[in-house]
């Protein structure tokens, strides 16, 4: 069966007055995949995932998501386009006024037309399956753990039923114990639902634990795009350092180790 390409980016420019952060970058991103993005600090990688989801324009270039120019849609096409994915933000965004149940209910309302008991058992399916016991329902984020959040933030991404989620930054702030627990989540539901992952992350765990492929965002462009044991044999200055460290050669010999 051939690969399914439904995100492909070409040539991409983002500039900000003199300030260039993308140059020439292009990307293909593969259907039932789990890809992360790494990078530097400030390499552009939030303002990529922005870019895909029609929150931020680039200066030029091209993004297709499922065949569709996402730079020259009109509003109904963006409107259709975005039941399409999910997106879990950095630390959950989660309303804090809102509990966990009418966090999880807000794309329903926005987006579709369905009753208010159909949307409080879509709900109540959601928090069940990214694991939350239901007593989360009726909390509110102020009330709850930081693994709580990150698994309140990823049901309410799969709210509507998405193809493809982005999660930025998943499994900063969480100790190790709840950033695996994520991890083994996030295969699971990929697995279970035949979503595409796109994961923004600096955790070396994630990317022997969770990913497919790993982009490494690097001079302004997409260095490379392979699997996390090919990647770390690659020579290039960022890299050597993020996976050669005392860090990275730890969790990679534990990895390493696992699947032997």
């Amino acid at each position: 069966m051939p690969i399914e390409t439904v995100i492909e980016i070409s040539n991409l420019q983002t500039k900000f007055g003199s300030v260039l952060i993308h140059e020439g970058l292009n990307l293909k991103i593969q259907r039932g995949e789990i890809i992360a993005l790494i990078g530097d600090s400030g390499a552009g990688k939030s303002m990529l995932m922005r870019e895909i989801i029609l929150l931020e324009k680039p200066s030029a270039g091209s993004i297709k998501v499922f065949g569709l120019d996402v730079l020259n849609l009109n509003e109904k096409q963006c409107f259709w386009l975005r039941r399409r994915w999910g997106v879990m933000f950095q630390q959950g965004a989660l309303f804090s006024s809102l509990t966990v149940a009418e966090n999880v209910a807000v794309p329903l309302r926005e987006h579709t037309q369905l009753s208010k008991r159909l949307i409080n058992e879509i709900v109540a399916f959601k928090i069940a399956l990214v694991g939350l016991p239901a007593s989360a329902r009726d909390k509110y984020p102020a009330q709850l753990s930081g693994g709580m959040i990150k698994r309140a933030a990823v049901a309410r991404a799969l709210a509507l039923d998405p193809e493809i989620v982005f999660l930025d930054e998943p499994t900063a702030g969480l100790d190790p114990i709840a950033a695996l627990a994520l991890d083994k989540l996030i295969v699971r539901l990929k697995e279970f639902l035949g979503l595409t992952v796109v994961i923004i992350t600096h955790d070396l765990d994630s990317l022997w634990a969770a990913t497919d492929r790993v982009a490494v965002l690097a001079d302004k462009r997409i260095f490379a795009v392979t699997s996390i044991r090919e990647l770390t044999q690659l020579d290039h200055p960022w890299l050597r350092k993020y996976f050669h460290g005392p860090r990275g050669r730890a969790v990679a010999n534990k990895y390493k180790k696992i699947n032997e």
